[in-house]
């Protein structure tokens, strides 16, 4: 049948397609009981069809194609019995609102699309900055680790020295004025380490320090326990 014009609930006319398929099971009454069945059955779709989408709105019409061919096919079957004909299968092919309508829906349509697409665009980017971040974070984590575990390191090397050489002075049994010297003499070492801010003098350096200062006065002698013996 040609497309039909109907009028939906929301004073909208619609083109509706539809195809009807049946079968005639007794062709006597199909010859007696109406003059011309074919006409009969698109009468009685178009009033149907006008019926059950008059019901409905726009959208509901769009959305609602197997429920109408439902109704159609169950009125179409009980009304074309007594022709000797049987429906076995109703469908709309098409339905095409004006195109005022179709416009208006298409950009509506275009612009749900272009909304999801910078939706999506949008969080595609806010997801690559928070993995930016995040592979920033990580980055500085591991550095700081990195740099703090060096520093760990290089003290107990420069700890373990020290240690190391203050142990083979003291095997060599020195007296205090060279474990003052020796000391002395590791302190621009000791002063190179970044963890190093202050130095720790050993008390019992202390004396033999004074001892090496007293070693550089007037009128000392390289014995500092000897005394001066003025001349006659």
């Amino acid at each position: 049948f040609p497309p039909q014009p109907v009028i939906t609930e929301d004073n909208l006319v619609v083109s509706i397609d539809t195809v009807i398929y049946f079968q005639v099971t007794d062709a006597r009454a199909a010859t007696y009981e109406i003059a011309n069945y074919l006409a009969g059955v698109e009468q009685l779709t178009v009033t149907t069809l006008r019926n059950v989408v008059g019901g409905l709105n726009l959208e509901e019409a769009l959305t609602s194609r197997d429920n109408i061919n439902g109704q159609l096919r169950v009125v179409l079957d009980e009304a074309t019995g007594k022709w000797g004909l049987r429906v076995n299968r109703v469908e709309l092919k098409a339905i095409d609102p004006p195109l005022s309508i179709q416009d208006s829906m298409e950009k509506q349509m275009r612009a749900e699309r272009d909304r999801r697409a910078v939706i999506l665009t949008s969080e595609g980017s806010k997801q690559s900055q928070i993995l930016e971040a995040e592979g920033a974070r990580q980055s500085a984590i591991l550095k700081a680790e990195g740099e703090a575990q060096a520093v760990i390191l290089k003290a107990e090397a420069e700890a373990k020295a020290i240690t190391t050489v203050f142990e083979a002075i003291h095997k060599g049994n020195p007296d205090a004025q060279l474990l003052a010297y020796e000391y002395l003499q590791m302190l621009p070492k000791i002063a190179e380490g970044d963890s190093n801010k202050m130095w720790i003098i050993p008390s019992e350096l202390t004396e033999a320090l004074k001892g090496i200062g007293q070693g550089f006065l007037p009128g000392a002698t390289g014995n500092s326990g000897a005394k001066a013996t003025p001349k006659a």
